[in-house]
């Protein structure tokens, strides 16, 4: 994340943690009479999250502030939106601001996540991962390494007991791929690999199918409590109750429309087959 929005996210959270405690209200109290999850305000008020300014407005009112206070948070929440997001990374931070997607995927129990593009990040191979860092502008070979691995030792949390990951793909991301044949049927062998697990399911919807609605990007829910959007600019985490409920819907429209178990196997290794022989044509 650049430096300059990193420095805006924290002078919105101090600026709104003193206006609470000018108010009197506590975290919690704050977040009940706005509607928001306690969480998301201690993220907020410590420059890790940055809000929606459906949420920052209900924030405005649940702490009463006048025209003029409102206004000038709400500035600053549109100077943090236009600031620009480095694409470099530092330590295990993800191009560009992938740890808003691990922290949320992190404290939930049930993850939901629908890409029509990219392979899901909690489903990438170290060497897809690596094309996916790398292809960001301004990177260094010491910025993508570091990357990668913090991709890759967050993946531990799909086989942690008691947590469950859906997981539904366009058959487009399949065969959107980086780097080289041989690449995508390692990834296609770690896919085969999740598939199995007890606490993952993985779907696809197969080009045969008509999708129930024209996908416009990558979203991933976490329980019922927030939905991080993926765009061009990063990753934007939402927790208003009708934005999630209305992602949890679109997530399911696709979810029907997606073959599992069997059939997703079969679909994978049809796959992997074009892949194999799309690698033997190229060595001849």
């Amino acid at each position: 994340m650049g430096s300059e929005r990193r420095e805006l996210m924290k002078a919105l959270g101090v600026r709104l943690r003193g206006l609470r405690a000018e108010a009197g209200l506590t975290g919690a109290v704050l977040a009940e009479r706005a509607g928001v999850g306690q969480p998301a305000v201690s993220k907020v008020e410590n420059g890790r999250m940055v809000p929606s300014l459906d949420v920052l407005d209900r924030l405005s009112k649940a702490l009463g502030l006048d025209e003029s206070t409102a206004r000038e948070v709400r500035d600053l929440l549109v100077a943090v939106m236009a600031a620009p997001e480095a694409s470099r990374v530092s330590g295990d931070e993800a191009v560009p601001a992938g740890a808003a997607l691990h922290e949320a995927v992190r404290s939930a129990r049930l993850v939901r996540s629908f890409q029509c593009v990219v392979l899901p990040a909690m489903l990438q191979t170290a060497e897809y991962a690596r094309h996916v860092f790398a292809s960001a502008p301004d990177t260094t070979p010491e910025d993508v390494g570091r990357a990668v691995a913090a991709r890759v030792e967050r993946q531990s949390l799909l086989y942690e007991p008691g947590r469950e990951s859906v997981f539904v793909l366009t058959e487009g991301v399949l065969r959107t791929w980086p780097g080289s044949p041989e690449l995508m049927l390692a990834q296609f062998d770690r896919l085969l690999a999740v598939e199995s697990l007890s606490t993952v399911r993985l779907g696809v919807i197969p080009w045969a199918r008509p999708v129930p609605l024209m996908p416009r990007h990558g979203f991933t829910l976490c329980d019922s409590r927030a939905v991080v959007i993926e765009t061009f600019r990063g990753e934007q985490v939402e927790d208003a109750a009708s934005e999630v409920a209305g992602y949890e819907q679109t997530f399911s429209r696709f979810e029907d429309a997606a073959v599992f178990g069997s059939e997703v196997r079969e679909l994978l290794l049809q796959v992997m087959k074009e892949f194999r022989d799309l690698g033997d044509s190229t060595t001849r």
